[in-house]
């Protein structure tokens, strides 16, 4: 029970699932143990509650999701309960999936990120071919800073965040400020920092929020909410720091945002026949949204094709490219059905994603339930027929969704503000809008437990799902 707890909280299952799942187990095994979780940590009392001594263990561990590991577990999990595996021989799987290195290197990992964050720079953010490298070089040093230098010193990995968001937001700046804006500053900072989101922190904490586990999920929104007002801050302080650096620079920024107005002289006069206006007249017309803005980038129509948004059909490429990408970089293994499985429930969620915005834009919440409803349905049928791992199926969709929602709110940042009080009210509002994709999310994945098991025999061991 304490190896299946650790590995439970190590590899990322979903923390609303951990108590059902234990208490199951001790129940089939006959352990006569209870337990209570909290983020980070669960507490496993042995024991009959009617005697005076009883036995607690605190089992801790600060986890990622490891997608082939933890289906392992759910593997030596279910094999035990079902009497096809002892439960010595399934604590020593356990163990030697604990003991296990990663199944990729540093440098592989920080490839993936590469791919990762060029893809979704075009897919949730409108970039370019040229925003795409440098969205994917942010991303590589990022992931390379946080599996490296963040792990050896604890003095930099609590300001980890913070100072990729400074750096990414302060190349993004110098890069968008080229005369002839060859690259775009919401691309290129939105893209390069989307893998330390906080979306599925998000989603967790309003899962477990929806199961009625106040403690977990109240801790888990509020660190959430506060580390996204990090992140926010931390792009603008990156975008600052360049424009004090460079007087030209700021000139030319509030140049190109400033509103063009028309002015016409002449006079007025009514249609209805009344005296015309006595004297000269001098009326200005202003054009508050500009045409060429695309998903806050400016695109001109007679640019050529590498300085524009790519075509609609490449996305049967960038798709499946970085479902893939996204799946390896969760250390799902290459060889596997599995990572086949995830990339066309990816696809699917994308394109009912895709579909939903064009009926009902600007509602992020609704169309990413809609993309989790359709991966929550696919997912579960296939836990169920099947008999695969339904978590792990649907975790690239579900983390697919989280930047497509975003994306298609404005992205990261918004506009450029200028006073603290603004700043921290556009972070605030980049919170909000990761917590309603978040809120979508779960109602989607919640509904299509329904549609699968409302009718059917009772599982015998614990759902292993969203």
């Amino acid at each position: 029970m304490l190896k299946l707890a650790k590995c439970l909280l190590a590899f990322g299952a979903p923390s609303h699932r951990i108590e059902s799942q234990l208490a199951t187990a001790s129940q089939i095994l006959d352990a006569r143990a209870s337990f209570v979780h909290i983020p980070n940590i669960i507490i496993v009392t042995f024991g009959d509650e009617d005697m005076t001594s009883v036995e607690t263990h605190f089992v801790k561990a600060n986890g990622r999701i490891a997608l082939t590991a933890l289906q392992g577990v759910h593997i030596v999990y279910r094999k035990v309960l079902h009497d096809k595996m002892t439960v010595e021989e399934g604590t020593k799987r356990l163990a030697s999936i604990l003991s296990a290195p990663p199944i990729y290197s540093l440098l592989v990992r920080c490839l993936l990120a590469f791919v990762c964050g060029s893809t979704i720079c075009v897919l949730a953010f409108g970039g370019s071919v040229i925003d795409m490298g440098i969205s994917g070089v942010c991303a590589f040093v990022l992931q390379y800073l946080g599996l490296n230098t963040a792990t050896k010193s604890a003095t930099y990995a609590n300001v980890y965040e913070i100072s990729i968001a400074i750096i990414v937001s302060f190349v993004a700046r110098a890069l968008s400020t080229i005369p002839g804006r060859l690259f775009c500053y919401n691309a290129i900072a939105s893209a390069g920092v989307v893998l330390i989101l906080p979306g599925f922190t998000i989603l967790i904490s309003a899962l477990e929020l929806t199961s009625r586990n106040i403690l977990c999920g109240s801790v888990r929104m509020v660190y959430a909410i506060i580390y996204t007002l990090f992140l926010g801050f931390g792009l603008t302080i990156g975008s600052d720091l360049y424009l004090v650096l460079n007087k030209h620079a700021r000139h030319n920024l509030d140049k190109t945002e400033a509103e063009r107005y028309t002015m016409y002289h002449g006079t007025f006069r009514a249609e209805n026949g009344t005296s015309p206006v006595p004297g000269g007249a001098i009326f200005g017309f202003a054009q508050t949204n500009d045409p060429h803005m695309v998903n806050g980038c400016y695109r001109e129509p007679s640019w050529p094709w590498w300085r524009k948004e790519l075509p609609w059909w490449t996305l049967f490429f960038l798709v499946p490219a970085y479902s893939l990408c996204s799946s390896l970089s969760n250390l799902q293994r290459l060889r596997s059905w599995q990572l086949l499985v995830m990339v066309v429930f990816a696809c699917c969620a994308f394109v009912a994603n895709r579909l939903s915005n064009n009926y009902l834009p600007g509602k992020s919440d609704i169309i990413s339930a809609s993309g989790a409803l359709v991966i929550g349905v696919l997912g579960n049928v296939y836990s169920r027929v099947m008999r695969g791992t339904a978590f792990t199926a649907m975790v690239t969709g579900v983390l697919f969704l989280v930047p497509s929602g975003i994306g298609q709110g404005g992205g990261l940042l918004s506009s450029d503000e200028t006073s603290s009080t603004q700043q921290y009210s556009a972070g605030l509002q980049l919170a909000i809008r990761i917590i309603e994709v978040a809120i979508g999310i779960t109602v989607g994945l919640f509904v299509s437990q329904i549609f699968v098991y409302a009718l059917g025999r009772r599982k015998n061991a614990a759902h292993f799902a969203f």
